[in-house]
């Protein structure tokens, strides 16, 4: 790897040099219009449930039974003998993950916000509850989430991401940024700007709006560097800190326009974005 973005190698450099170039003309540019427009026919739609300007009532439906192989289970989740489905909201997360980190309950908390993330996906036997139980499985585990929850406190979110990324088998980042952001959340302060998750979804939206700008901005005519940089998984911790500053950024931009709440912060953003698309005709 080299220190930024991926694969160094013949061509790297260049490579990089035109990711940096994309990057910087969206630092300039920021939200462009089409998505600043979708935003507010999201945000339309979605004033009364965070009406507070956070996503805190954003809940996401779960199946406690399909868990029932998992320990440490937060007493804030439904107990594993429950029938039937259950919700759990990300304020209810965040608390949740607050009262395990006072405790230093680190895998507690890493289940809270695996479940809220895996949502009805985790079944029985799944990539959801059988990958959890590998990754609890790992005897580095708590020594690599605690890392982290340091490095968050004193460093910052892009360290605590490094602090976390392929240490433990099975934990990626689409994952361990939930633990991060909702841990971001317990902590007072946090060093730097609060971690946000950062997904598939996240990074497709950022891949659009980044090949748009690099086929405008003649640094990438045909895409293949937003691909690059915004793949599917597995980004750098240069990656996940040009996120995190394009994202506080654009809250700031939004926070300025007509027709969004103007204390909204950025993870109202990421929450919006995660389920809003666009069309780049529009």
């Amino acid at each position: 790897m080299n220190e930024q973005d991926g694969q160094g190698g013949q061509g790297g450099q260049g490579r990089q040099e035109r990711a940096d170039a994309v990057d910087r003309e969206m630092a300039a540019r920021l939200l462009p219009d089409v998505v600043v427009r979708a935003l507010g026919r999201w945000w339309e739609v979605n004033t009364l449930a965070y009406a507070d300007g956070t996503p805190g009532a954003h809940s996401v439906r779960y199946t406690p039974s399909r868990w029932a192989q998992i320990t440490p289970w937060p007493p804030a989740l439904a107990p594993t003998s429950a029938g039937g489905d259950a919700a759990v909201s990300r304020a209810e997360v965040a608390s949740a993950v607050a009262d395990a980190l006072r405790r230093e309950a680190f895998r507690e908390a890493l289940v809270a916000t695996y479940v809220w993330g895996k949502g009805k996906r985790g079944t029985p036997g799944g990539s959801g509850p059988a990958t959890l139980h590998k990754i609890l499985a790992f005897d580095g585990l708590d020594a690599a989430l605690a890392a982290a929850v340091t490095a968050l406190r004193e460093h910052g979110a892009p360290q605590a991401y490094a602090a976390l990324q392929g240490q433990v088998p099975g934990l990626g980042p689409a994952f361990f940024t939930k633990f991060l952001y909702f841990t971001g959340l317990a902590m007072e302060p946090v060093h730097g700007v609060r971690p946000l998750i950062l997904d598939r979804v996240l990074a497709r939206r950022l891949r659009q709006m980044a090949t748009a700008v690099g086929r405008e901005s003649g640094h990438d005519a045909d895409g293949s560097i937003a691909a690059w940089v915004w793949s599917d998984s597995n980004w750098s911790p240069h990656r996940y800190r040009v996120y995190l500053s394009f994202m506080h950024a654009a809250a700031d931009q939004l926070a300025a326009h007509e027709g969004w709440p103007s204390d909204a912060a950025a993870d109202l953003l990421e929450c919006a974005l995660f389920t809003t698309g666009w069309e780049t005709s529009d």
